[in-house]
């Protein structure tokens, strides 16, 4: 899309994201629809961004906090809205939303299954966060906090690499029973 695009195309670009968002299962992130977006049709991204608040601005669509994350969702004002200017969307355009948009959904959302960041609380302080996620919702987390940079990038590297091991391996200490790891310590005290 050109920077002095017409009016026709800005409309028909707001008209896919509310296409996009109505055949959504469930509320999708900035980053996610914009990656649909970009399988479908290629776009610039400050003017989807506009897009996005043009729509928010007009009811056409909401957004709120899900997991630590803003999603979108359409409205009924922006159902209404679509059912009206559908018409605008070229049917090759509707053909690749109604081909592609589950497959690439699923896609994304797999991709972003595990998560790791770090927070810096100052120089030498670092809260460490790694998740795992499950069709966008925050299956385990854990927090630590670490006293260099160095600590949290490894840390975080780590989780990337290795999250399908560890986060069985901590699920499992988890479900240990208490009660027979303290018999066990005793055990070996009395002998």
């Amino acid at each position: 899309m050109k920077l002095g695009a017409d009016n026709e195309t800005l409309a028909e670009n707001k008209v896919l994201i509310l296409y996009l968002l109505s055949t959504m299962e469930k509320p999708v992130n900035n980053d996610e629809l914009y990656r649909i977006v970009l399988s479908i049709q290629d776009m610039n991204y400050f003017y989807f961004q506009q897009f996005i608040v043009d729509l928010e601005n007009n009811k056409y669509i909401m957004s709120y906090m899900k997991e630590n994350d803003i999603v979108y969702e359409i409205t009924e004002n922006g159902k209404n809205t679509l059912e009206l200017t559908l018409d605008m969307l070229p049917g090759i355009i509707k053909l690749k939303v109604d081909e592609n948009v589950k497959g690439e959904l699923r896609e994304i959302r797999n991709e972003s299954a595990i998560r790791a960041e770090f927070i810096p609380l100052s120089e030498n302080e670092f809260i460490v966060k790694c998740k795992v996620i499950e069709n966008s919702v925050t299956i385990f987390e854990i927090q630590t906090f670490v006293a260099s940079r160095e600590q949290a990038v490894q840390i975080v590297q780590n989780w990337e690499e290795n999250a399908g091991k560890i986060y069985p391996s901590v699920l499992q200490m988890l479900n240990e029973n208490s009660c027979d790891k303290k018999e066990d310590i005793e055990l070996e005290m009395g002998e």
